[in-house]
Formats: C-alpha cells, structure tokens, sequence
C-alpha cells in the first residue's frame, strides 16, 4: 500500500474526508504542532505557576468566550 500526504485548504477538509470514505480509503488525520508552540505553551506554563493569583477558574471564566 501505497501513502500520500496531502495539505488541504481549511474549507475543502470535510468535502475531502467525505470523498474519501466514499471511495472506502483509510484515512489518518494528524496534527503536527511546531516545535516553537510547544515551547511558548511550556514558557506560559511555567509562567503561571510563578504567578498562582492570576489563574482564573475554568467554571467561572469558560461562558464568557464567544463561539461562532
């Protein structure tokens, strides 16, 4: 068998993922996530544990973000 990768627009995913199991391929979705975001996730890590009074309750903050 055969493996290709492919970089697909944002808008065209869902049409291609629904090609494909039409046509009975097998899909694999990974995400890769750089090297330099993994590091700034870390450093806010670290950052808030230097800083515990800043932290916000998840249950009192998560209504106030907007979903669209």
């Amino acid at each position: 068998m055969k493996q290709v990768t492919l970089n697909i627009p944002d808008g065209k995913f869902d049409f291609f993922m629904e090609l494909f199991e039409k046509l009975g391929l097998d899909t694999q979705t990974t995400l890769e996530i750089p090297e330099w975001q993994k590091e700034l996730v870390l450093n806010r890590i670290k950052a808030s544990n230097n800083n515990p009074e800043r932290l916000l309750d998840w249950e009192n903050v998560k209504d106030s973000f907007k979903l669209d």
